[in-house]
């Protein structure tokens, strides 16, 4: 019995979805459609329609989970401990550094092979 309403609600969110999308591109279309009239009025009414078309993808079971995951990350973003900005500095100089000893490393490794080469074939 559990199965039947499971799948029941499965297709009534397939269907919300479907719909969503559809009232998306009806509001896209329509934004053009109506070119002549002022923009104002073209954008309240874009975004009219697609906050209907957001409840809609709300009320599925995709929709809240997706809600829910919204709410969790924002919690972890929360809890990010950010370095100084000394910190930044010091790291970004030891980055520079160390790019440079190695370009300037690979650079002598490049003319010993070049002089080894050469040796070689004359």
């Amino acid at each position: 019995m559990s199965a039947e309403i499971e799948q029941e609600t499965g297709q009534f969110d397939l269907i919300k979805l479907v719909l969503a999308v559809a009232v998306t591109v009806a509001a896209i279309v329509g934004f053009y459609y109506f070119a002549e009239q002022s923009l104002l009025l073209r954008v309240i009414g874009l975004l009219v329609i697609l906050m209907l078309a957001v409840g809609l993808v709300y009320t599925t079971d995709l929709g809240r989970s997706f809600w829910l995951f919204a709410q969790g990350s924002s919690i972890e973003l929360k809890k990010i401990v950010w370095p100084t900005k000394k910190e930044t500095i010091q790291t970004t100089l030891i980055v520079v550094v160390m790019v440079l000893f190695v370009g300037i490393l690979l650079w002598m490794f490049d003319g010993l092979l070049m002089w080894g080469v050469g040796l070689i074939t004359g």
